[in-house]
């Protein structure tokens, strides 16, 4: 049996099938944000989306070693650059955690009033 860490891997092995699965998780995730929260088409997807862009900040850093690190230096470059930062990876990790997030804010929105 896979990991989930394996999974991942071999799912962001090429773009289309990144895209592909992204696409199926936020439109998983919208759709549940509107059959459980009954939230609208717009305001599911514009909710996601700030949610998405906060939780890639979070995710990007994790796993990435930098030149200094790694001590695989390329001329010209800064230091500080990620050796591999498997950005495709990064993508899925993002869209999953990004749809846990969103549905625990839509269920976290009448409480604050705002729902």
């Amino acid at each position: 049996m896979r990991s989930p860490v394996d999974t991942v891997k071999l799912l962001a092995a090429s773009l289309p099938a990144t895209m592909t699965v992204i696409a199926a998780l936020i439109a998983l995730a919208v759709a549940l944000g509107m059959i459980l929260f009954g939230t609208g088409i717009g305001g599911a997807l514009a909710f996601y989306f700030v949610v998405w862009w906060i939780m890639l900040f979070a995710v990007l850093p994790f796993g990435v070693k930098s030149q200094h690190e790694s001590q695989e230096m390329v001329p010209g470059t800064e230091p500080g650059a990620p050796v591999a930062p498997a950005l495709l990876e990064k993508a899925i990790w993002t869209t999953v955690v990004a749809g846990v997030v969103f549905l625990i804010g839509l269920a976290l929105l009448p409480f604050a009033g705002l729902a």
